[in-house]
């Protein structure tokens, strides 16, 4: 449902910790497969999910093969399930919901909690 003109919609929040949450974007600028960078306050990245389904998913946005914060352009999908993002550089998946690398089992990504509200 799109809001009315001047008023805004559902946020897009990522959890930092205990009671704190962090305001990404409206829920409506965040398009179903692509995702979005959100700085954190102490200067780390996340990226910001929706599937096509509507959930929401938080990962850290460096890529831990490259060292380079690009995972939030990185192409989603789904494999056996799970859904994943590939990094745009060397491809690597990695598990949405849990972090972990499809394609190394000793590497993962933090997770972030995310919710619309």
């Amino acid at each position: 449902m799109t809001p009315a003109p001047g008023t805004r919609g559902p946020e897009v929040r990522l959890h930092l910790d205990h009671d704190r949450w962090l305001t990404v974007c409206d829920l409506g600028l965040l398009v179903a497969g692509r995702g979005v960078a959100a700085l954190l306050p102490d200067g780390r990245q996340a990226a910001v999910f929706r599937d096509r389904a509507g959930r929401l998913y938080g990962i850290d946005n460096r890529d831990p093969f490259s060292g380079a914060a690009v995972l939030s352009r990185g192409l989603t999908g789904t494999h056996e399930g799970r859904p994943f993002v590939a990094s745009p550089l060397l491809k690597q998946r990695f598990d949405l919901t849990s972090g972990q690398c499809l394609d190394d089992d000793k590497v993962r990504v933090a997770v972030y909690e995310v919710r619309s509200a």
